[in-house]
């Protein structure tokens, strides 16, 4: 068989790029801007999180039946990814935008836009997913392949999450009114006012060092523990005063005062360009090369019957879920963790792009450790080694900075191994229906893929709400902040862990150990020469 280009599968890779900056974009972020900047209540946005996700399993097998069915001089899966990549990138700018609606409004809207959200991204990550295995019929070029997909999925994840923030920070810089006068050497008395009204701001220092404590208003003084930034509300032309220090010679310029709404926004509407852009080159440079066996007739029933006697794939698709469980739960809870316990939200950014250094190492490090020990003992290893590392998160306290990284950074080197081993791993069970059965049904297999990952993520929204409003989380109200902090450290910590253990041992039972997979390889390889003849 024919090896796959570096600049294919750079192309492949740019796409898995773009996904993430709208999965990784949402996973990471759109929790705390539902909660902080919109408005809503954590538990409310944590069944929205977990309802829009029920009707994901009929889309995306929905979806996986209609790519097995396209016929198109493009082939079946790339024409999708040009068709979707400008509606998607359109819903996403939409998720992130603010309208001024009433409580009952913001909630229509958020389920609404959300929706549509995730069909879209169905729509266009399932062909993107199958397009893999279609691009050759070699196992092992596959895992390849897989590697720089995650590559350059890690790389869409760490243009968003190291980049968002300082976006936010750029575009949502207001222009308020400041005052400060000198206390001490190292103190100042800061008062600050807008001419504007503004829901939610946040006010630190350019260098985020200075500590705030509020000055004079009475509702904040039941906790007032100074910190590195405070967010709250702007009436129009009231003064907001706090108590600066850590800081010499502060001067108007160093201080920053961050319109969330807006900041966040526009950096999404600007990353959305970049995903759309990146989109299209994936569909100009890839090409489908294994087709279904030539005497395969169009069955529908006869495929779902297929799907459901194929044990590689049902196993996968729980591990599926489950890895994404705990991917989606150490996503979601990061900036909400550096925001509210460390204090530092930029920190955050910087936090994020280790973790997505360590994920491209993570992903590189996949194909050879997959040939040297086989992809089921790499998966089983990776999920209890990464569990291990992320639960030492619980013995962190908030000035323990090297150790929070060290830990996160190691904990995701394991935890980059899982997505680029499961879908490749998706492609060897398309390869074992066609093996065992005769017959092959991409799509169809692939939507296990975009079902996990979406349904994952909406588990893991609903666990990070539920337990944020059993600590009685208000991401608008700073003593509900403080009260949660329990709560948030055990979702950072040691709650992801127990999923990937569980993962760990639903893995022990998958059933297409290397041998295997060589010996459907040289039998595929060996009945697609003869149909040619």
């Amino acid at each position: 068989m024919s090896l796959i280009s570096v600049k294919e599968k750079i192309g492949y890779a740019l796409g898995d790029g773009a996904a993430n900056i709208a999965w990784r974009g949402v996973a990471t972020f759109l929790f705390i801007f539902y909660t902080d900047v919109f408005g809503l209540n954590p538990a409310t946005v944590g069944m929205l999180f977990l309802i829009a996700r029920f009707g994901d399993g009929i889309s995306d097998v929905l979806m996986g039946i209609v790519c097995d069915r396209t016929d198109s001089k493009h082939g079946k899966f790339r024409p999708w990814i040009l068709w979707t990549v400008i509606p998607l990138g359109v819903i996403l700018s939409l998720l992130f935008t603010s309208p001024e609606l009433g409580s009952s409004g913001k909630i229509i809207y958020a389920y609404t836009t959300y929706i549509l959200f995730t069909l879209l991204y169905t729509a266009n990550n399932i062909p993107y997913g199958a397009l893999m295995a279609v691009m050759t019929g070699d196992n092992k070029e596959r895992t390849s392949i897989g590697s720089y997909r995650m590559v350059g999925a890690f790389a869409g994840g760490m243009i968003v999450q190291g980049a968002l923030l300082f976006l936010v920070a750029h575009f949502g810089n207001i222009d308020p009114k400041i005052n400060i006068d000198k206390l001490e050497e190292d103190t100042f008395r800061v008062v600050v006012s807008s001419p504007n009204d503004l829901e939610n701001v946040n006010i630190k220092t350019d260098d985020g060092i200075a500590m705030f404590a509020w000055a004079d208003d009475a509702d904040y003084t039941a906790n007032n523990d100074p910190t590195q930034s405070k967010s709250f509300s702007m009436q129009a032309d009231m003064e907001y005063a706090f108590i600066v220090t850590g800081e010499s010679n502060l001067q108007e310029n160093d201080i920053l005062i961050i319109n969330q709404k807006k900041g966040y926004s526009y950096s999404i509407y600007l990353l959305s360009v970049v995903l759309a852009f990146l989109m299209i080159i994936t569909f100009f440079t890839t090409k489908e090369r294994i087709k279904p066996p030539k005497t395969q007739k169009s069955n529908l029933l006869k495929d779902v019957k297929d799907l459901i006697r194929n044990r590689p794939w049902l196993i996968l698709l729980v591990i599926g879920l489950l890895f994404n469980v705990y991917n989606s739960i150490k996503q979601g809870i990061v900036v909400i963790y550096f925001t509210h316990f460390l204090n530092d939200q930029l920190l955050a950014a910087s936090y994020m792009v280790g973790l997505m250094l360590a994920s491209i190492a993570g992903a590189m490090l996949t194909a050879p450790l997959g040939k040297k020990i086989g992809k089921k003992k790499l998966f089983i290893y990776a999920l209890i080694f990464s569990g291990g590392v992320n639960a030492l998160l619980v013995l962190c306290g908030p000035n323990d900075i090297v150790g929070i990284f060290t830990l996160g950074v190691i904990s995701e080197l394991g935890a980059a191994i899982f997505p680029t081993l499961f879908f490749a791993m998706l492609g060897d069970a398309a390869d074992y229906s066609e093996y065992k059965n005769g017959r092959r049904a991409t799509g169809l297999i692939y939507s296990a893929g975009s079902f996990a990952t979406k349904f994952g993520g909406g588990i893991a929204g609903a666990i990070i709400g539920l337990v944020l409003a059993a600590f009685h989380y208000d991401g608008q109200d700073l003593v509900s902040i403080q009260g949660a902090v329990p709560g948030i450290v055990m979702l950072m910590s040691w709650v992801p862990a127990l999923i990937a253990a569980v993962a760990a041992v639903c893995m022990y039972f998958y059933p297409l150990t290397q041998h295997k997979l060589d010996e459907i390889t040289l039998e595929l390889a060996s009945r697609r020469e003869k149909a040619e003849v």
